[in-house]
């Protein structure tokens, strides 16, 4: 198996810019199989009928049209694959690379944006929702799909990394999960799009500010995300369970010592109003940038 390796003027983007994409790492077989795996599960959430541990559905879906905008990360544990592509050498070579030689992830979900309705997410950090003792954090994107400004892509500004963590917080005081849009309009005009053919892979620092749009092509957007973390990264919010904290190890052993960096916290408490997903708690904010589907 041939190691993906990021050169040095690679990595020096991923310092300056906060994000980086690397054109189709995943193909072939690789690429069909996570494609066709996606279709089979949105296709049984035809007896789904309200979000669960596994599907956030799109508020249009019924069972004659299955509309689903999130897989959440029960994936990760009911399904093989997605539990092993975090760990395809090609992945963690490239991580190490970025975050250091031990590794863990954090989390994960597969964001899916159907033609002409998936749902945007506005503006944010992810460092508002999951901070940590340092911020050696992020997040990758896989892209099931080819993507262009036409079907929704992600979009990130470069260099918010290194700058303020805004306030996620509604007018209520409870976390919204996400920002003001009139606090951010010069980052939001210089923010950069994450394209690509599928199999394409985005990695973007927890603290980059980015969102996206509706998708209102006649194409899918389908995103893979899996939230790592170098493995001397403590959440903030605490380890629930040590056993299953631990097995999310993708490389080196195990580290009970948090390394502790200075970062610019805002906790994502008191909690918000509506828990699940990143979707149910934007859509109660007063104000949002993108458009919505009907």
């Amino acid at each position: 198996m041939v190691v993906a390796m990021l050169t040095d003027q690679q990595i020096e983007t991923y310092r300056r810019d906060g994000y980086l994409v690397i054109p189709r790492l995943i193909q072939g077989e690789q690429l069909a199989e996570l494609r066709d795996l996606t279709d089979r599960i949105v296709a049984e959430a035809r007896s789904v009928t309200a979000n669960d541990d596994l599907y956030d559905l799109e508020p249009s879906h019924s069972a004659a049209l299955p509309r689903v905008r999130r897989l959440k990360p029960a994936i990760f544990k009911r399904y093989a694959f997605f539990h092993a592509l975090a760990r395809d050498p090609k992945i963690t070579a490239i991580l190490a690379q970025l975050l250091g030689p031990a590794i863990r992830q954090h989390g994960g979900k597969l964001n899916m944006k159907s033609a002409g309705y998936g749902s945007p997410v506005e503006w944010h950090q992810d460092w508002a929702f999951y901070p940590h003792t340092n911020d050696d954090v992020l997040a990758i994107g896989v892209l099931l799909d080819d993507t262009d400004l036409s079907n929704g892509p992600m979009l990130v500004t470069p260099g918010t990394h290194t700058g303020p963590v805004w306030n996620h917080h509604g007018a209520d005081g409870r976390f919204a999960g996400l920002i003001d849009p009139d606090e951010i309009r010069p980052e939001i005009e210089r923010a950069m799009p994450c394209i690509g053919r599928a199999g394409s892979m985005s990695f973007h620092h927890v603290r980059a500010l980015h969102g996206s749009a509706l998708n209102t092509s006649d194409r899918s957007r389908n995103l893979l995300l899996y939230e790592v973390a170098a493995s001397d990264a403590w959440p903030l919010m605490g380890v629930k369970d040590f056993d299953d904290f631990e097995s999310r190890l993708l490389a080196g052993g195990s580290v009970t010592t948090p390394r502790m960096t200075a970062a610019p916290v805002r906790m994502p408490l008191p909690p918000p109003t509506r828990c699940g997903s990143i979707y149910e708690t934007q859509s109660i904010a007063a104000k949002s940038y993108f458009n919505r589907a009907a």
